[in-house]
Order: C-alpha cells, then sequence, then structure tokens
C-alpha cells in the first residue's frame, strides 16, 4: 500500500462557514504542529492560528489529532478546520503539500480505511452512498449499510457456507467414516436454509438498489397524446410546454422526482411522427437512444381518439397489441429491448368517459388515466412501484449496488448447483468445489476476496476528501 502522507479538501466546493483540510500519513502530526504551531494533544480540540513557511497567517480554527490505530484510516490524522473560503483552503492545502504531502487521489482516504481493516468494502461503498443519496430514504439505508447491517448478512451467510463446507470435505479426506451424502440430514437441511437465507439477502438488496438508482421511465408517442402533461402531473409543476400544436416538444426533458421513496428518472420525448423538420427528427434520433437504457417504456395513447386501441385481457389480443406498437414505433426505427418492462397507457378518460383502470397484461401494463384532471395517478404510481418490483421503504432496508446483486445471484447459483450434484451424482466434491464458488462471490461483496481492478474502479468514483 502506498504509505504517502495524503492531503485533501474535506468538505464541498464553495463558500461556507467551516472548511476542513484532512492529512493522513505518516507526516500528519509533523505537518500538523508546523502548521499551527501547537504540540497537538491525541483528540483535543486546539484552537490556533495556521502559518505558511513565512510565519504569515493564513486563518485561525481548529486543529484535531487522531493516532493511529484508532483513526478512520488506521493511520495518525489531523484535520484543520478553517473558514470555508477556497482561497483559503487552497492555501492550507498548498502548505501541507509543501511540508510533505501529497494530493489524495479520489476516495484514498476510505480506501485506507479498508485496506487497514477499518471498514470492509459494503461499508466503504456507503460512504460514497451517502454523500451522493437524494432521497431520506436512500440516505437512512446507506448509513445502515455503514453501520454494518449489510455486511453483517453477508458475514453470517459466509460463515454458515464455510461451516457446510469444512463438514463436506472433512467427509471427503476420511473416507472410512462412510458418509453418505445424500441421506445427511445435516447437509440437506443446511442447504435448505442457505438456499432460503441468500435469497431474502437478495431481495433486501434488490429493493435497496432501487432506493439507491432509481428507475428511469421514457415516455414515447404520438404528438398532442399528453406525454408533457403527464410529466408536469408527476413533477408537480409545469416543466414541459403543452400546447395543441403537435410537434411543441422537439428535444428531450428529464425530470428526478420519488414516489414513496423510490427515485424516478421521467424522460419526455418528442412526439413520433413523420416530419421534414430537421429539429423534430434529431428529437426522435434522442428518444430512440434513451428507449435503449430505460428501465420502463411509457406509450401513451389518446383513449378520447377512435383510433386508440381498447385493450382486452385476452393473450391472443395482448400479442397483437404489443406487435402493433412495435410497427409503429419501426416507422422511426425504434425498438424496445426485452428485458424492458412496458406500459401502455390510455390518456384522456375525462374525454372519453371512461373510469381510471389498471389493468395486467402477460406482456406489459395498461393504464386508463387523465393526465389533465389526475384522475387515476394513485393506480398509476402504484403500478410503476409494482413493476419495478419495489416495497414501500422500511427500517430494514439497506442501500446496495449492481455488483452485489450480481454477486449474490452467481452465489445463489453455485449453491442450488452445488444442492443438484448432490441429489444427482453424490458428489460431495462437486458440492465442496461449488461451496468455494458462492464463499468467493460473497467474498466480493465485503471485499475479503477482491482484485486490484475493483478497488481502483470502487474508489475512483468517490469525493477526493473521502
Amino acid at each position: 500500500m502506498d504509505t504517502d502522507t495524503i492531503a485533501a479538501i474535506a468538505t464541498a466546493s464553495g463558500k461556507g462557514g467551516i472548511g476542513i483540510i484532512r492529512l493522513s500519513g505518516d507526516k500528519a502530526l509533523a505537518i500538523g504542529k508546523q502548521i499551527s504551531g501547537i504540540n497537538l494533544k491525541p483528540r483535543y480540540a486546539h484552537f490556533s492560528e495556521f502559518f505558511d513557511q513565512q510565519k504569515n497567517l493564513i486563518d485561525n480554527g481548529i486543529a484535531i489529532y487522531f493516532p493511529n490505530p484508532n483513526s478512520f484510516t488506521g493511520e495518525d490524522v489531523v484535520e484543520i478546520q478553517a473558514h470555508g473560503s477556497s482561497v483559503l483552503l487552497n492555501s492550507l492545502l498548498n502548505e501541507t503539500i509543501r511540508l510533505g504531502a501529497r494530493i489524495a487521489r479520489p476516495g484514498e482516504f476510505s480506501e485506507r480505511a479498508f485496506l487497514n481493516d477499518k471498514i470492509d468494502l459494503i461499508q466503504a461503498e456507503a460512504i460514497a452512498d451517502i454523500i451522493e443519496s437524494t432521497s431520506e430514504a436512500a440516505a437512512k439505508s446507506a448509513v445502515r449499510s455503514l453501520s454494518g447491517e449489510f455486511s453483517s448478512l453477508i458475514n453470517n451467510l459466509t460463515y454458515d457456507i464455510t461451516r457446510l463446507r469444512v463438514y463436506v470435505e472433512a467427509a471427503i479426506d476420511f473416507p472410512e467414516e462412510e458418509v453418505d451424502f445424500l441421506s445427511d440430514q445435516y447437509i440437506t437441511d443446511t442447504l435448505e436454509t442457505l438456499t432460503s437465507s441468500i435469497e431474502n439477502i437478495w431481495q433486501q438488496a434488490k429493493q435497496g438498489s432501487l432506493i439507491r438508482d432509481g428507475l428511469s421511465l421514457v415516455i414515447i408517442g404520438k404528438p398532442n397524446a399528453g406525454k408533457s402533461s403527464l410529466l408536469n402531473l408527476l413533477a408537480g409543476d409545469n416543466l414541459a410546454i403543452v400546447n395543441q400544436q403537435a410537434g411543441t416538444t422537439r428535444d428531450i426533458l428529464r425530470e428526478d422526482i420519488q414516489i414513496d421513496g423510490l427515485p424516478l428518472r421521467i424522460i419526455d420525448t418528442a412526439g413520433l411522427r413523420k416530419s421534414e423538420d430537421e429539429i423534430e427528427q434529431e428529437g426522435i434520433r434522442r428518444a430512440r437512444n434513451e428507449i435503449g437504457k430505460a428501465d420502463i417504456v411509457l406509450f401513451m395513447r389518446d383513449a378520447s381518439n377512435d383510433s386508440a386501441v381498447i385493450i382486452k385481457a385476452n393473450p391472443d389480443n395482448d400479442q397483437q397489441v404489443i406487435q402493433s406498437i412495435k410497427e409503429e414505433l419501426k416507422q422511426f426505427d425504434i425498438s424496445v429491448p426485452a428485458s424492458t418492462s412496458f406500459i401502455v397507457v390510455n390518456n384522456k378518460i375525462d374525454i372519453a368517459q371512461q373510469l381510471p383502470e389498471i389493468k395486467s397484461h402477460p406482456l406489459f401494463t395498461e393504464v386508463f388515466l387523465s393526465a389533465k384532471t389526475g384522475q387515476g395517478l394513485d393506480l398509476f404510481k402504484d403500478s410503476l412501484k409494482t413493476i419495478g418490483g419495489f416495497t414501500n421503504s422500511n427500517e430494514s432496508n439497506f442501500v446496495a449496488r449492481s455488483r452485489h446483486i450480481d454477486a449474490l445471484s452467481k452465489a445463489k447459483e453455485s449453491i442450488e448447483n452445488g444442492k443438484q450434484q448432490l441429489i444427482d451424482y453424490q458428489a460431495g466434491e462437486l458440492l465442496a468445489e461449488d461451496l468455494r464458488l458462492a464463499q468467493n462471490y460473497l467474498g466480493l461483496i465485503t471485499g475479503t476476496v477482491t482484485s486490484d481492478d475493483l478497488l481502483g474502479e470502487i474508489f475512483s468514483s468517490f469525493c477526493i476528501g473521502k
């Protein structure tokens, strides 16, 4: 590990009452003493004046020394708390560099805390997630991950897998014990328990990922179907211009909202129609790009128009509706990925004199609402949560990332493969190998099994001072 003393501004850029310079490493105490002119006591807040090399006063404030190993990074740490002027903070930072520190890389303080076993990888990522959280639910979930709730679940699961692996491998190494793997109740019961436990953690992680990342919803359809009106209704503000003239929306409009703690990015696109207008054509091209990245594509129809399809809940018609929409989109070289959820919205039910309704079909969800009056809005919001697999946040949620979900899925698959090998072939060796793989996948989550490339990718996304 790099043992240079590192320094960085740990507070957000801009003006503020307080700004913090953080140092970590062997020279941190000596640099702190030289700048403050004080013999810093451990964990004592010293009010001091801060000087440069020529003994010119830079600022005054508080200096605190945290000796190793009982600091955030596990190294000697000094924090200099000054006034929140970027000019003053940069002057102080330059002075620390002159005295032997170097500028920290993004996330290097948290990386050192991880490498010095002060936190695991889940907790390190949770620090960044707290900083980046955009909702109260996301912030609370990140705090629970930082406190170790997610880590504890993974560690307990890893411990149970390890115990079973030891038992299986001991039976293999001592064949005179003549363990019948298939009839050994301890092995089969433990495999069932492991499968159930990892499924529960996976479900919680999925909720945590939704709270962290949210869903992206792209609204498409013909001009004047009410796309911009729906955006305004969901956002609770007049963000998009609404006009009877076709082609009013020509560019992509984005808005971030929350539905009961679920972050949702809504993307309103230009109306789909044949046009020689270069701006409209560019708008449709941008809509095509957004659809390829969307979690949910919402196709909007005018329910007051005779050409709108009134969909009936039978599989044959269901397939026909999707096919007709795909044919309609194909005219504009637009295709919806198979993995993307699909919603058909019949708008303007106030004119069509229909009731708000939600219908679930095998290939899509159908919504009847009025973007003008708000009829059916609550039903629509509930359908978005259902489609996304989101349940209202509660105190057991922890924040999770896609890599955590991927590792849990692979660990679960390994355990299920091992169980199948046991049932089909009574192959203890293959079961032991699958348990080892599951253990390694879980180790990737906490960082007990990791690589330099993974660490570089994770910590490079952090703030400089973290």
